[in-house]
């Protein structure tokens, strides 16, 4: 046998050397070793066979720019678990099955033979519901992008997403239990609360079942999040950071009957320290039915008449009208017929005719919607104001305004544009919802410069499961087709057609059929809107994150005027009750100054020493200033104008500036709003 010595330097073996230098090399550059010791880090393990493929390759991007920020797309409204709601039959098949595809993605038991039971795609897409209800593997009917009723999210169709450049998924745990007690089919009872908890298991079980493809706990790409710092960790190492939410009509129980709610402010605080203790971070108040919180935007058409006559059959009141105090309206509201849902209705009653020019509800927030709102400022919950009547979102926008709170989002296209500024002027995140290339395109356009002025991005809300339909073809003869293979937006990964069993889906001529043609989607945009508007897309993970991220951090602002000394003009004389100046500074709601019935009165507030003035806040009782300013003094005689209005409105007003150094305030109204004179509930004097 022979044997071979080692050459010495030295008087050392060179492999001693090489060990040394290798073991140096692990610690100087430790992200090199860990990449090396981590290839194809983004491939399970062992992915359930058969399944469907992604048709992605290339290593998803991780890290954050130059600046530190994340990178990504956000799909601010996605419904992954909706087959869970409406008694679990409305949406047919799951997104995922520790039984596999075949279990995962079948119609529901109603839907065999033909699809002569399907009465609710037959109400949603028209014709007589008929379809082949085979799913895995041939998918000839469905999923397709103008059926309501079929999957859409399953797991493998978001991982082809999340490999397409997705970065941060909003969840919103959904259901409606009117639609689900009307429903011919469901196979679980009807309560909200219990679908919604439901729903959250569900999410938490796929990420498990995505985990154990990889490995284990915590290493699959399907991250759930609970807060924004979280979010940022998990886009870092590449995953998909999921973020939960709740859109539903009756949260809380807090349903109204002839317009008597069904709720408490103890319901509420229950309901969310529930949610919260679920993970969900952000919520609507309301969704398609008026409620004990908040009136609603309407829907319109056959739709918008078939949900109104939900809304009675919940309430006992149909929607109400009136003309819009502003240049915000609600949607128009629904007139055409709907056959099938006026059907439900008691013998007598019909669903009444509406003013053309009386186009907002009348309800907006209620005393306890108000009380919801501040509840989720107090747990650091983000607001969807979407679905929102104009009137409630305005009266929302007061109250965050009035606490500068950033946590707002419109997710999905459903707030009125002329909201959009106020929005993001507080820090808030907009979405538009997925509509097709062109349109999404042009208002992305049309909104680039409120973007620009604000240095945010951009965010589509899907909507995927969500009853709402989605991007058509453009045809397979269009002049500018997305072509296949194309690359993703950070460049590092190739994209062909999606195939799942016997069925491969093209967007020219499929159009957006299911969650994993949202890559296909934005090529499609970059192909028909430009390159500029897919950056601002891609920017929108950082823009969600940072909006979410100023919600936790946020502090109350010190109220400078509380239980400062104060004077008046005059004070309203009343033998039982005071109105008195210093009632508008003592922090209780239920006290109040008031003037005379004339006008040019003022209130001043003083605070002790100069202090530096920024935001003035005034509650409103319904004797409020139409016009009126904001002044400010160093001595109590000397007064500047700092802010104005003629154009009050009452309610919740706030009055920002530049920072003035003051040690006087004062309110000075110059017309009235009412025949009485000048009311305020409170009045809050703040730095920041």
């Amino acid at each position: 046998m022979a044997v071979t010595r080692q050459p010495h330097i030295g008087g050392r073996p060179i492999a001693v050397l090489s060990l040394l230098l290798a073991m140096l090399a692990m610690v100087l550059g430790p992200t090199q070793g860990a990449a090396a010791a981590d290839p194809d880090w983004w491939d399970p393990v062992a992915r359930p066979a058969p399944d469907s493929a992604i048709n992605v390759t290339g290593e998803p991007f991780k890290g954050t720019d130059a600046q530190g920020n994340v990178r990504g797309f956000v799909d601010a409204h996605d419904h992954i678990m909706s087959n869970e709601g409406f008694g679990g039959r409305l949406i047919c098949g799951k997104p995922f099955s520790d039984l596999g595809v075949a279990d995962a993605l079948k119609d529901c038991p109603e839907h065999y033979p033909d699809g002569s039971l399907a009465v609710f795609d037959f109400i949603t897409k028209g014709g007589d519901g008929r379809h082949d209800p085979t799913g895995w593997p041939t998918f000839k009917d469905w999923p397709a992008h103008d059926s309501l009723t079929h999957q859409q999210n399953y797991y493998a169709w978001i991982e082809r997403a999340w490999r397409g450049g997705q970065r941060v998924l909003v969840n919103d745990l959904v259901t409606n239990g009117v639609i689900c007690s009307v429903y011919f089919f469901k196979d679980r009872g009807c309560d909200e609360m219990a679908a919604i908890r439901l729903e959250a298991q569900k999410s938490y079980d796929m990420q498990a079942f995505v985990d154990k493809m990889y490995g284990g706990p915590g290493k699959g790409w399907f991250r759930i999040v609970t807060d924004s710092a979280q979010a940022r960790e998990v886009v870092k190492q590449g995953k998909l950071a999921v973020v939960l939410g709740v859109e539903t009509s009756e949260p809380f129980g807090c349903k109204q009957i002839l317009d008597v709610a069904q709720c408490s402010k103890q319901d509420i605080d229950r309901g969310l320290d529930e949610l919260y203790g679920l993970g969900v971070r952000s919520m609507f108040l309301c969704h398609k039915f008026d409620n004990a919180l908040c009136g609603v935007r309407f829907d319109e058409g056959a739709l918008g008449t078939a949900i109104n006559v939900g809304q009675f059959l919940s309430t006992g009141t149909f929607w109400q009208t009136e003309k819009c105090a502003g240049p915000q309206h609600d949607n128009p509201i629904g007139l055409a017929p709907a056959p099938q849902a006026q059907g439900e209705l008691p013998p007598g009653v019909a669903v009444p005719t509406y003013a053309a020019d009386a186009q907002c509800n009348t309800r907006g927030l209620t005393a306890l919607g108000e009380y919801a709102v501040r509840g989720m400022m107090k747990r650091k919950m983000m607001l969807e104001v979407d679905h929102m009547s104009v009137k409630a979102a305005g009266q929302a926008f007061d109250i965050l305004e009035t606490e500068s709170y950033p946590g707002v989002i419109s997710s999905h296209s459903w707030m009125d544009l002329g909201w959009t500024e106020r929005l993001y002027k507080l820090g808030g995140f907009a979405a538009q919802y997925m509509n097709g290339s062109e349109g999404f395109s042009a208002e992305a356009k049309r909104t680039q410069a409120l973007r620009e002025k604000y240095n945010v991005g951009y965010g589509y809300g899907t909507d995927m499961n969500g009853v709402g339909g989605w991007p058509g073809p453009r045809g397979a003869n269009t002049p500018n087709p997305v072509k296949y293979p194309f690359r993703s937006t950070d460049g590092g990964s190739v994209i062909d057609r999606q195939t799942a069993g016997q069925r491969t889906w093209d967007l020219n001529t499929d159009g957006a059929a299911h969650y994993g043609l949202v890559p296909d989607w934005i090529e499609d945009i970059r192909i028909v809107g430009g390159q500029g508007v897919v950056d601002d897309l891609f920017r929108g993970a950082e823009s969600y994150l940072r909006t979410w991220g100023a919600s936790e951090h946020h502090q109350a602002g010190v109220n400078l005027a509380a239980g400062a000394a104060t004077s008046a003009s005059t004070s309203e004389w009343n033998p039982f009750t005071s109105y008195a100046p210093g009632r508008a500074v003592d922090g209780d709601r239920g006290t109040r100054w008031a003037s005379d019935w004339s006008d040019d009165q003022w209130l001043s507030v003083d605070l002790g020493s100069q202090r530096l003035v920024k935001r003035v806040t005034l509650d409103w009782e319904r004797a409020y200033g139409r016009a009126y300013r904001i002044e400010t003094s160093a001595d109590g005689s000397n007064w500047q104008t700092v802010w104005s209005t003629t154009t009050g409105d009452g309610g919740l007003d706030t009055a920002r500036f530049a920072g003035v150094p003051a040690r006087f305030v004062r309110v000075h109204g110059q017309g009235r709003g009412t025949q009485w004179g000048y009311s305020l509930y409170e009045v809050g004097v703040y730095s920041g």
